[in-house]
């Protein structure tokens, strides 16, 4: 007696839905983990730099090597929640809507810029704002803070083409990251928001009166303490 061919189970559409996302959480922890522990060799600003003709520069340190006046230069500036956050500050989100443009201050947290400059692109749209959200989510959990400082010290752009603290230092001050005093971390901290435009070895009178907020700033958090390592 001759069987039937049996039919297959056709799939349903949330197999197809769990498949897609089990591939895009894989892709995320294959991009994220290794760098808590690996320095990248470059980030994707780095590579639209050179593709610019900018000559990208960038040197890895370690964050003991970088002075802690830049690191809470950077922090007061950028993000000064940035100890206790999950990665996202809504009410520094509504408050750079509101604040003057003489003190200004990023709406993103620092751990979203690193996000962001190690592996999406420059813009504003909602398909890149929310990969910003998905990785930088990831990176909280899965990366101390003190790794997502040193990261973001290594990769933020100060000039032209000069991405890293190390190399920033040595382009605008003729030293090592390590040896920065508290004003010269204000001033780098300072052209952040516009490092192309900016900079800190020449500052405009805009840049000198940021800085001189940034220090005020940090004395006012505690100085590097204040990152309680």
């Amino acid at each position: 007696m001759s069987g039937r061919p049996r039919r297959r189970r056709s799939r349903g559409p949330g197999c197809y839905v769990w498949a897609a996302l089990a591939a895009v959480l894989t892709l995320t922890l294959a991009l994220v983990v290794p760098v808590r522990w690996l320095d990248p060799p470059t980030t994707s600003f780095i590579l639209l730099a050179a593709a610019e003709q900018l000559a990208p520069r960038q040197r890895w340190v370690e964050l003991d090597a970088i002075a802690p006046a830049l690191a809470i230069a950077v922090v007061a500036a950028e993000d000064q929640k940035f100890p206790v956050h999950a990665g996202f500050d809504l009410q520094s989100i509504r408050g750079a809507l509101a604040e003057s443009r003489a003190r200004p201050r990023g709406a993103s947290t620092i751990s979203q810029q690193v996000a962001k400059n190690l592996y999406l692109w420059p813009g504003r749209s909602w398909a890149r704002k929310g990969l910003e959200a998905w990785l930088t989510g990831w990176l909280e959990v899965l990366w101390p803070k003190r790794r997502i400082l040193e990261v973001y010290l290594n990769v933020a752009e100060f000039g032209p083409g000069v991405f890293g603290a190390e190399v920033a230092a040595l382009q605008f001050f003729g030293k090592p990251a390590a040896a920065l005093s508290e004003r010269e971390a204000a001033l780098l901290a300072a052209v952040l928001p516009n490092p192309k435009e900016l900079s800190a070895a020449r500052p405009s009178p805009w840049v000198l009166e940021r800085a001189a907020w940034i220090e005020a700033q940090a004395q006012q958090l505690g100085g590097p303490a204040y990152l309680g390592w």
